[in-house]
């Protein structure tokens, strides 16, 4: 896995320069406070960010549940969980490195092929993604409520809204998940 800092480095030694890019790094110090109250405001609510886009997935596919679908019996349900979980944990590495490296070696690296294998339905596991990243930018960015979350929400922070960049960010990553298993 790189950060801002390991991909400098590895680009000076490729060059054989020392590192140049001192702005980029600076910016990446500067906006470190707000990279971790983002990666804390979605890792704290992972939980709930996995169990609702997974809800919501079987919401508009109910077959999924019925027997002989993927979420039936209760063991599939399980794994379907813990997948969402993986990936969302993934997704907040590569957040808190700004790299994307750790989540395509370690996470979407055959992803599609296992899938495939499995017969997990890539239509209904992008509508899982696609809800957790609307659920997690809306944490990371300050602006999910009490309201839309519900009584196991966690409030990180009170400058809402203040992390736009790094909420695009969050949703690249959440997008080449979609693309990785599409």
């Amino acid at each position: 896995m790189l950060d801002a800092f390991s991909r400098a480095v590895v680009a000076a030694d490729a060059s054989t320069s020392p590192v140049t890019d001192l702005s980029g790094l600076k910016a990446f110090v500067a906006e470190g406070n707000k990279r971790l109250d983002a990666v804390n405001a979605v890792a704290s609510n992972a939980s709930c960010i996995v169990s609702d886009a997974i809800a919501g997935m079987i919401c508009e596919n109910t077959g999924l549940i019925q027997a002989g679908g993927n979420c039936y019996p209760n063991r599939r349900m399980a794994a379907c969980l813990r997948d969402g979980e993986i990936v969302l944990r993934y997704v907040t590495y590569a957040l808190l490195a700004g790299d994307a490296s750790v989540l395509e070696d370690r996470c979407l690296n055959g992803l599609k092929e296992t899938y495939a294998a499995l017969g997990v339905p890539a239509t209904s596991t992008a509508r899982a993604v696609q809800i957790m990243k609307a659920s997690s930018c809306a944490h990371a960015n300050g602006t999910q409520t009490e309201a839309q979350a519900g009584a196991k929400f966690k409030k990180n922070r009170d400058d809402q809204g203040l992390c736009n960049e790094l909420t695009a960010e969050l949703g690249g990553y959440f997008d080449r998940v979609i693309s990785a298993i599409s």
